[in-house]
């Protein structure tokens, strides 16, 4: 019989000593950081207006929250897009991708969320394309304003612009398209609030036809960028951990490194996770944008601010639950399927 038992103890220790200094250093630089102008497009739902489903954004302001960073986002045609960024007026944006021109203007974070495009068809459809080329004259939705990249229109299916992912879904249902291509992000929370029609409606791939990591970027001209990014990144396991992440993405149970030692952990986003282990979890960061990682290991668990090898260490006393968010948790809609 396996025995339930925790991390190493100096694992926890370095856990604890990383946020603890995190917490210090942002106090001692607090009243030193003017705030951030940042820019982006609309690009729902990673960045938005406020009021609207804005991913990106609010993981991004809920960080320089804690390190006493104000920002502000500007949203601009895609077209003005990078000149903005690379040239100012703005400091930087809360959600960019890399290139060669970006980095020699901008210091990138680590990468804290990925943009995942899964292929979603009809009940009974085909998902098992592995990329794009594979769907050569198949009609598939995609929102109008997304920056799916230069060479995605070069592939060989047609892409038929929806105004939001909503539009996509009902396109696809009235069979006006043969698919949608959807953010592993929006199928999580169609998983999690719509699981019977998902199931009944829906057949979801589970290959990602395009990955891109995403990042916060500052201007090299600002003095305080490399300070600013620094601290951004040493908020990032925290805001995992305390379930920061689970709130604003409006998951059930992310799998992420919370210690940095390069095995992940799935994280509940309560500590009453229910008596069997997660059907699925999302992962923030795939491994291939994790270079350090070099052997390939079963994630363990991170609940009630412990580390466990696996499901079966996992004391029964987070086990008495029903595995349902929190009444702290938000539960506000941020999208509205129509299943018609």
């Amino acid at each position: 019989m396996r025995v339930s038992n925790n991390r190493p103890r100096h694992l926890r220790v370095r856990l604890a000593a990383i946020f603890f200094a995190v917490a210090i250093a942002s106090l001692a630089v607090a009243a030193q950081t003017p705030g951030l102008r940042l820019v982006s497009t609309a690009w729902p739902p990673f960045t938005n207006p406020p009021g609207h489903a804005r991913f990106a954004l609010d993981l991004v302001e809920a960080a320089l929250t804690r390190i006493n960073v104000s920002s502000t986002t500007s949203i601009v045609e895609a077209d003005a897009f990078t000149q903005a960024l690379v040239s100012g007026p703005y400091d930087g944006s809360a959600a960019a991708w890399r290139d060669g021109a970006r980095e020699r203007a901008l210091i990138f974070s680590q990468p804290y969320l990925e943009n995942r495009l899964v292929l979603v068809a009809r009940s009974g459809g085909d998902v098992t394309a592995r990329q794009l080329t594979d769907l050569k004259g198949k009609r598939i939705a995609i929102v109008g304003g997304y920056s799916y990249g230069d060479t995605v229109e070069l592939t060989g299916p047609t892409f038929v612009r929806s105004k939001t992912e909503e539009d996509s879904l009902r396109m696809l249902l009235a069979s006006e398209v043969d698919y949608t291509l959807m953010d592993e992000v929006v199928v999580e929370y169609i998983l999690t609030h719509h699981e019977a029609e998902a199931k009944a409606r829906l057949q979801l791939g589970r290959t990602a036809l395009l990955t891109r990591p995403l990042y916060l970027a500052i201007r090299r001209s600002r003095p305080d960028a490399q300070s600013i990014v620094d601290r951004f990144n040493a908020q990032l396991r925290g805001m995992i951990a305390d379930r920061t992440y689970h709130k604003l993405l409006h998951v059930d149970w992310i799998n992420a490194d919370v210690d940095g030692d390069g095995r992940t952990e799935y994280v509940p986003s309560t500590d009453q996770v229910g008596k069997l282990p997660p059907l699925r979890a999302y992962t923030l960061i795939t491994p291939e944008a994790q270079p350090q990682r070099r052997v390939e290991i079963a994630p363990g668990y991170y609940i009630g601010g412990k580390f466990y090898n696996a499901w079966t260490d996992v004391p029964d006393e987070f086990k008495a639950g029903s595995g349902r968010p929190s009444a702290d948790r938000s539960t506000a809609s941020v999208f509205t399927f129509v299943w018609k």
